[in-house]
């Protein structure tokens, strides 16, 4: 059986889902609607089951913890799935946030509010960060920890203080799909 090829997102609300959902059918994939929410609604191997589905890739699988401390719903349906033998995990959108309980994670490049690639972290707004590397949000915890080949930090996907809007095409997200698909030679 051929390995599903997917692009985790740390976050599942409405912006993020919109603004997800319409990039993925401009670059021939699709998005796991069922996998939004605020927080994750379904396990991992829910998840795996719904994603093995898809008909077309790459599959954009969000989740998310709605804050919760430690490793939430969202993490633990993530961690599942992406070590699950029938999933690549091509990359990950490691989204920022005002996290209360700093969790964060290492990026290996993010992209700032204005389509720029840079080495340090980004908030939610997109703006660049004092640490390189790294990023704080509340659905990153154990990203690192897990075997994904590329983690691009973003800002709040659909928000960044407008713009990254879907009115607008969400250009700060499609530049960064475009960037991980080029990465990994699926464009």
């Amino acid at each position: 059986m051929k390995k599903k090829r997917i692009i985790i997102v740390t976050d599942g609300d409405v912006y993020a889902h919109r603004s997800i959902e319409y990039l993925a059918k401009q670059f021939g994939g699709c998005t796991i609607s069922q996998s939004k929410g605020n927080p994750t609604k379904f396990s991992g191997k829910r998840m795996v089951e719904i994603i093995m589905q898809a008909q077309k890739e790459p599959v954009f699988v969000l989740f998310d913890d709605s804050g919760f401390m430690g490793e939430g719903p969202g993490e633990k349906a993530l961690k599942y799935v992406a070590s699950d033998k029938h999933i690549e995990v091509i990359a990950a959108l490691a989204v920022a946030s005002n996290t209360h309980h700093q969790e964060w994670t290492k990026v290996d490049v993010s992209i700032d509010n204005e389509g720029n690639l840079t080495e340090y972290g980004v908030d939610k707004y997109g703006v660049p960060d004092i640490e390189i590397g790294r990023i704080n949000g509340d659905t990153v915890y154990n990203l690192d920890q897990l075997n994904i080949p590329f983690i691009l930090g973003i800002g709040d996907i659909g928000k960044m203080g407008g713009r990254d809007d879907i009115e607008i095409g969400s250009p700060i997200t499609r530049k960064a799909i475009e960037y991980i698909l080029e990465r990994s030679e699926l464009q």
